[in-house]
């Protein structure tokens, strides 16, 4: 029997990272919510363990100050995965990772690997295509973890990043959540960019 990649300890310690009182929707429930979707697609995954790990990694490292949070996720995934697992799987890992931090897919050559970093970038960005009450709660989340900024720095800063989503051809790479939750994100971000710019 194979140690699993994250094990109970490894789940224990990332469990507190994402236990912080700042952390209003960067939580563990983000991941959870990741992980439930992950089984619920883990037969459309060519690695699953992989793609588990880089969720629980992907939000270790967060301070919305920081610019470089998905890089120090990716370098805490390296170290703490070491050893683990063999150094091209956590290459493979490390670069899901960083992908969060544009949701453009990595530069894989291999299929199966850019496969699963799209289905993850998806899982990641599911919250987008919730249902309207569930998005709304995400959205005010996320504003209590900037709560430093001042709010018209906050509509200014949020609307770009909304509108980068909306300026895609497809916000989802994959055809399974572009039919689950395309249409439905695309409203919910017009409907947060109008009570931005309201």
């Amino acid at each position: 029997m194979q140690e699993p990649l994250i094990d109970d300890a490894l789940k224990s310690e990332l469990a507190a990272l994402y236990s912080a009182e700042d952390r209003h929707y960067h939580g563990l429930a983000h991941i959870e919510a990741m992980l439930a979707l992950a089984e619920e697609y883990r037969g459309l995954l060519d690695d699953p363990e992989a793609v588990e790990a880089a969720i629980w990694f992907h939000d270790a490292i967060y301070d919305s100050r920081a610019k470089d949070n998905e890089a120090k996720s990716a370098e805490l995934a390296e170290k703490r995965l070491a050893g683990r697992v063999d150094p091209r799987r956590l290459a493979r890992i490390a670069a899901m990772i960083n992908a969060t931090a544009t949701h453009e897919l990595p530069p894989f050559r291999d299929e199966d690997a850019l496969n699963d970093a799209a289905l993850l970038l998806d899982m990641d960005l599911a919250i987008l295509g919730a249902e309207p009450a569930i998005f709304d709660a995400y959205e005010k989340a996320v504003r209590l973890e900037y709560g430093w900024v001042e709010e018209p720095m906050w509509r200014a800063g949020r609307s770009a990043v909304l509108k980068t989503f909306l300026a895609r051809p497809r916000i989802f790479h994959t055809a399974e959540f572009q039919k689950r939750f395309e249409a439905q994100a695309r409203h919910n971000i017009q409907r947060s960019l109008a009570a931005l710019e309201g």
